[in-house]
This record gives C-alpha cells, structure tokens and sequence, in this order.
C-alpha cells in the first residue's frame, strides 16, 4: 500500500485547524456520551477520559495513526451489570483488567505474528458474536421506549431522517441529533422532571468532572475483562479500515503489536478517571471519510475539545436527566446496528453455510450468547458466572479451534442437496 499524504490540513490557518478539531470532536460527542448515561457512569468523566485516552493513543503510537477513542459499545452490558451489582469502581477495576488484557494481546502479536493470532479469530466467530452484543441489548432498548413510546418513536425518527438524508456533517451526527430532539420534544410536552430541571440550573457553566477512583474486585474482572477478546478484533477492524480510508498499512506502521498496547494504557487511563472503556470505533472513520482530513494533529486537537466539555457540570446534567423515552429511541437504533455489523462481517467474509463446521459454530455462539445460559467459573475459590457476549466469544474460539476444516474432497453443496 503506497503512503498517501496526510491531507491539505497542513496548510491550513490555525483557525481552521480549531474548527476542525471542533467538528471531530462533535461527530464522536453522540456515541461516546450515549454509552456511560446506558451504563450508570458520569458523561463529563467519559468525555475528559476520552480526550485523555485519544492523547495517549497518540503519543504511544508515535502520532502518526489517525485515531479517536469513545466509549466502547461492547463493554454496555457487562459494565452496567457490575455498577448496578458491585458499584462503579469495580467497574473500574474490571475496565482496567481489560486493557491489561489489551497488553498481553499486544505482547502476543508481538511473539507470534499477525497473521497466526488472527486465524484464532475469523468472521465465522467475530460476525455472531457482535450479533450477539446487540441483540443482547435490545431488551435494554425496549425497557427503555416502553417507559413513553411516541417519545421514544421521535427520537428514533429524527435519527434515522439524519442519518438517511442528512448532508455533511450532519449525517454523521444521527445520535446527537437524535437526543437533542428527544430532549426538545421532552422539554416542550413537560416529560423532563422537576428534579432533573432543578439540578440543570443549579450546576454551574464550568467545574471539575466528577472523577473516582477504581477498585479491585475479582467478580468485576471475571465479568469485564473476557470483553477485550471481542474489542481487540474491534481494533484489528478499525486499524485495517483506517488505514484504507487514509492510504498507509497500519498493521506494518507503527505496527498492530504498538497500536494495541497504545490502545490498552489508553483504555486503563479512562476507567482510571472512573470513565468507561475508551476504545478505537466506526465513527472516526466515517468522519475520515467524509472529511479527507488525515491529519492526527487535527485529532489531538479533536481530544482536547472533549477534555473541555467534561468540564461543564451544567452539560453533565443535563445528559443525566434525559429521559428514557430518549435514550431508548436511539438504543432502538443503536443496538440494531450493531447487530447488523455483525451480519455484515459474516456477508463480507463469504460465509459458505451450506458447511455443517460454519453452522455450528455460529449456531452454538446465537443460542449460548442470546439464551441465557450460564457456565460457572471457579476463581480464588469463588463461583462466577460466565455468560451472554464472554460466553459466546469463548465458545466460538474453542469451536473454531477443534472443529475441523471442510476437506477439500468433501462435496460443498452436499448438505443442501439433501435438503432439496
């Protein structure tokens, strides 16, 4: 792949450079404070962590990948089990536990290659697991609408119409605008509690996030941690596309053994601000694209402008009183997209299922990850429960080890015949 320059960007005014900064920092506002309000995490620690993380990635990667880190959609279900079970720092503990994990993924490519650790994770297994993250969620999304569905319904709409026909900018921003009309429509029609007024007013225009520490607990790590199987392919994703969209290998420089590690101290900077887990996504991206602006230095730029809207109390409370009519309008939408990555991943690798090895593995990570089933861990003589996504990811990757390949004498079409 030959090296593509950076962009025009460099020649810009420093004027110009700020609004850039400023419209990538927006384009990645709506997903990164969607995930901490779903979650039970304050918005203005994940957005400061996110500008934290971004600048980290950046400097542990030699500032020459093009990357902004948001909150990760992978971590909603097992992060907001473990605040709701065991509180928010050991959520913290367990989203360090991650990118720890992150760093032994980094030492592993490091030993043995890219190509080899890749084969232990084809589309056959990543497609149904991301299936897996949302459908999984979907429930949180109805509970959500259920509470006010006309509200919830607006939302959605005006997410989807701009998404579907928005220009520029504006397209890339459906879940922004999404909440924003939600919160218009709830503010208009009374659907904003007293309560949640009160507390926009009384919190002042700028002030100190509302960081906390985080805490060691083993139940916490056994939940989070296994997640990072399912975001180092995540990573791997963004890395391969990013690096398309930009013109440059990645994988080769500055490697994918350094992005990770940069990726993994990243994640750890965030939760250790009490944040949620601050990884690579499709987002940044879709603003690369769109832009054909490539210059990282346009993103350091990007982070500081998140670091600066974390420290608006008056915007952390007013994110903290949507109402769940809103938020379950763009879950409805959110979650199903995912899901629907998932699917796609399974139809861009050419999954032949007329193989009966394609269909089981798949089969066993839909019914495992999405029925409820429970499998029971001993660790330090304590029983956790290993379930949903890290059950499903575990599944896949031992089925995908020990099931053996289609031989090449064997006929493909076979088991299609017989069912005709």
């Amino acid at each position: 792949m030959t090296y593509t320059p950076p962009s025009p960007s460099s020649s810009l005014s420093p004027a110009r450079r700020l609004v850039l900064g400023a419209q990538h920092s927006v384009a990645m506002f709506g997903s990164t404070i969607l995930v901490p309000i779903l979650v039970g995490l304050p918005p203005s620690v994940a957005l400061f962590g996110a500008g934290v993380a971004t600048l980290i990635f950046h400097l542990l990667s030699g500032g020459r990948v093009p990357i902004f880190l948001g909150s990760s959609f992978a971590f909603i279900a097992p992060t907001a089990l473990v605040v709701k079970e065991f509180g928010p720092a050991a959520a913290g503990g367990g989203l360090i536990a991650a990118g720890l994990m992150y760093l032994l993924f980094s030492a592993l490519v490091k030993l043995f290659g890219t190509g080899r650790l890749l084969r232990v994770f084809p589309a056959v297994v990543t497609g149904p697991v991301i299936i897996v993250i949302g459908l999984g969620l979907s429930s949180v999304a109805v509970d959500q609408a259920k509470s006010n569905w006309w509200l919830a319904l607006a939302t959605l709409a005006s997410a989807v119409v701009a998404s579907v026909y928005g220009r520029g900018l504006f397209r890339m921003l459906p879940i922004l605008i999404g909440v924003v009309v939600g919160y218009l429509i709830a503010l208009l029609t009374g659907q904003v509690t007293p309560a949640a007024l009160d507390a926009v007013r009384a919190a002042p225009l700028l002030g100190w996030p509302d960081f906390h520490a985080p805490a060691l607990d083993w139940r916490a790590v056994a939940i989070i941690a296994p997640v990072a199987v399912v975001t180092f392919i995540e990573h791997v994703g963004d890395v391969i596309v990013n690096g398309r969209v930009v013109g440059q290998d990645f994988l080769k420089t500055p490697g994918l053994s350094r992005t990770l590690f940069a990726d993994g101290v990243a994640n750890m900077s965030s939760a250790a601000l009490g944040g949620p887990a601050a990884t690579t996504y499709a987002e940044n991206t879709g603003v690369l694209a769109l832009t054909r602006v490539y210059d990282p230095a346009i993103l350091r730029i990007g982070a500081v402008f998140a670091m600066a809207y974390g420290c608006s109390p008056k915007l952390a409370a007013v994110l903290q009183g949507l109402p769940q009519g809103v938020l379950g309008g763009v879950s409805i939408l959110l979650f199903g997209m995912i899901a629907s990555v998932g699917i796609r991943t399974l139809a861009e690798a050419k999954i032949d299922f007329a193989h009966s090895r394609n269909l089981i593995i798949v089969s066993l990570i839909l019914v495992l990850g999405l029925g409820g089933a429970t499998f029971p861990v001993m660790v330090g003589g304590t029983t956790l429960n290993l379930s949903g996504m890290a059950l499903a990811a575990v599944v896949g990757i031992v089925a995908n080890l020990i099931l053996p390949l289609q031989r090449p004498e064997e006929d493909p079409e076979g088991p299609r015949k017989m069912l005709n």
